[in-house]
């Protein structure tokens, strides 16, 4: 590495690309995990969906008594 670097003709942000999307893990426990992935199969949709499903329907009713 040298000991200085001269940054004089550097273009602030010259390289970035903003993220499109950023997908966050969520680790469920292992029981709620078996019982929607049950769920998803019988519906052959996506787990991901069924929790989303849920969880909108969850902001619903949770909007609806202002909370």
């Amino acid at each position: 590495m040298k000991k200085e670097y001269d940054f004089s003709k550097a273009v602030q942000g010259e390289f970035y690309r903003p993220m499109e999307r950023l997908e966050i893990p969520i680790y469920l426990d292992k029981e709620v995990k078996e019982f929607f992935g049950k769920t998803a199969s019988k519906k052959k949709i996506g787990l991901d969906k069924v929790v989303n499903i849920i969880l909108r329907k969850e902001m619903e009713m949770l909007k609806a008594m202002g909370i």
